[in-house]
C-alpha cells in the first residue's frame, strides 16, 4: 500500500468495532487501503482479528487489534479508549459490531433478545458516547445497520430488525446533536453480503439473492468502499442519512 497523501483517508485514524471477520473485516481493510490507520475490536476470535490486521500491515498499512466486549457498557467504552491509545487519535468511528438470530418471535428466548439489544443497540450507543470524547470537529461516525430495518420479507426477523431500526433513529438524532461540531453521522444498511456467517453458497443463499432485484450477494469490500467514501472529505455535507446497499431488496 502506498502512503501517498493522495489517498482519500491518508492521515486519518479509524476504529471499526466487531471487525475480526465478515463485513467488519472488509470495512477495516478497505479503510486502511484508502490510507487510514485502523484499530479493530474483537471479543472471541483473536486469531481472526490478527489475520485482519496482518492483511492490513502486509499491504503497507497500520493496524491494531483491541479486545473489547461491545455488549457491555464498560467494555464498549474501554474498547474506544484502548483504540485511541493505540492510534494516538480518532477521526472515524465505524460501529460494525452486531449479531442476532432469525427465529419466530414466540420462540425467541430472553437470552437472545437481551444479547441482540445489548450488542446491536446498547453497544453502539456506549461506543459512540465514548468516541465523542475523542473525535475532532469534522469527525465521522458510520453505523452498520441492516436492510431488515426497512423490510423483512420472511418470518423470524422481529428482534433483529427492531434492533437495526433503532439505530436509524439514533443516527438521525446524532446528526442533529453533532451538527455544530461538523461531525457527520450516517448509517449504511446492507442487504445480503457474502460472508462466512451468511455465505452466498449457503442453504439460504439462493432464497436471499432472489429477494434482491439484481439476484446476487454483495461483498464486504462493496460495503467497505461505501463506508470509506462516507468517511472521506467528499461526503462532508452528508449527515443523518440512511444509505441502503441492498441490490434492490427494498425496491
Amino acid at each position: 500500500m502506498t502512503t501517498s497523501t493522495s489517498l482519500p483517508l491518508a492521515g486519518k485514524t479509524a476504529l471499526v468495532t466487531g471487525a475480526s471477520r465478515g463485513l467488519g473485516a472488509g470495512v477495516a481493510v478497505e479503510l486502511a487501503r484508502q490510507g487510514a490507520s485502523v484499530a479493530i475490536t474483537y471479543w472471541s476470535s483473536p486469531e481472526r482479528a490478527d489475520s485482519v490486521v496482518k492483511a492490513i500491515t502486509d499491504s503497507g498499512g497500520v493496524g491494531y487489534t483491541i479486545r473489547a466486549n461491545n455488549a457491555e457498557p464498560e467494555g464498549a467504552r474501554e474498547g474506544v479508549r484502548d483504540a485511541v491509545a493505540a492510534l494516538g487519535s480518532l477521526d472515524i468511528l465505524v460501529n460494525s459490531a452486531g449479531a442476532g438470530w432469525f427465529e419466530p418471535f414466540p420462540d425467541t428466548s430472553d437470552e437472545h433478545i437481551e444479547h441482540t439489544i445489548n450488542l446491536n443497540v446498547r453497544g453502539t450507543i456506549y461506543t459512540t458516547h465514548e468516541a465523542l470524547k475523542h473525535l475532532p470537529n469534522g469527525g465521522r461516525i458510520v453505523t452498520i445497520g441492516s436492510v431488515t430495518a426497512e423490510s423483512i420479507p420472511f418470518p423470524g426477523g422481529a428482534i433483529y430488525g427492531m434492533s437495526k431500526a433503532a439505530l436509524v433513529a439514533f443516527t438521525k438524532g446524532l446528526a442533529r446533536d453533532l451538527g455544530g461540531r461538523k461531525i457527520t453521522a450516517n448509517i449504511v444498511q446492507p442487504g445480503p453480503i457474502d460472508t462466512e456467517g451468511n455465505p452466498a453458497s449457503g442453504p439460504s443463499g439462493e432464497f436471499l439473492a432472489g429477494l434482491t432485484a439484481l439476484g446476487y450477494f454483495a461483498t464486504p469490500t462493496d460495503v467497505g468502499g461505501l463506508v470509506a467514501w462516507i468517511a472521506s472529505d467528499q461526503a462532508h455535507f452528508m449527515t443523518g442519512s440512511t444509505v441502503t446497499l441492498d441490490g434492490g431488496w427494498t425496491a
